[in-house]
């Protein structure tokens, strides 16, 4: 696949199933995850990966950090939290190891573990398999950053969940660049 023909055509997969990336495949899937573009050379990427049992324990983080905002939530939203990482067979936590620095804020560290989330996508794409890029109130939740081993300071970019896509693409939207797009000339 040319690289513009996977810029153009990307698109998020809600529906994913087994077989999960592995091997090599996961292997390049990390490493175009660390080609993100990195002032200082920091690296500020983590990941934490998913996958079998994993993903019940995180529902169970899920819902235990539901709980903690609100103790009398109802059975049916901690149990819909518990099930929502059952939704890929692969699931990757994106964090920004944020550090003191004085060139680089923490913006630009929290930027770039966004693009090392890109790179994940992408290349799961690439590589022919299919993600989608979840996020919510749970990415900033101090509970769930505990759970997960992450510093009060560092930012949960997100949770990429990985698989082979199920059923048929969705039909992606047309876009006119000259909404987007102004021009100083």
């Amino acid at each position: 696949m040319q690289a513009i023909e996977l810029l153009l055509t990307r698109n998020s997969h809600p529906k994913l199933t087994d077989p999960i990336p592995d091997g090599a495949s996961l292997e390049r899937i990390y490493q175009a995850a660390l080609r993100a573009p990195d002032h200082g050379g920091l690296k500020p990427w983590h990941f934490i990966e998913f996958t079998g049992e994993g993903r019940t324990r995180l529902g169970e983080v899920f819902a235990k950090a539901e709980l903690a905002q609100n103790p009398g939530a109802d059975i049916e939203v901690t149990n819909k939290l518990r099930a929502t990482p059952l939704r890929a067979p692969m699931i990757i936590a994106v964090a920004a190891k944020i550090q003191e620095h004085p060139k680089v804020p923490a913006s630009e560290q929290l930027l770039s573990a966004g693009c090392a989330a890109h790179g994940l996508v992408l290349a799961a794409e690439a590589e022919g398999y299919a993600a989608m890029w979840r996020s919510g109130w749970l990415c900033f939740d101090p509970l769930v950053k505990k759970e997960l081993g992450l510093e009060a300071t560092d930012e949960l970019v997100g949770f990429v969940y990985l698989g082979t896509p199920l059923g048929r693409r969705k039909r992606l939207p047309e876009y006119d660049v000259k909404d987007f797009v102004e021009k100083w000339n």
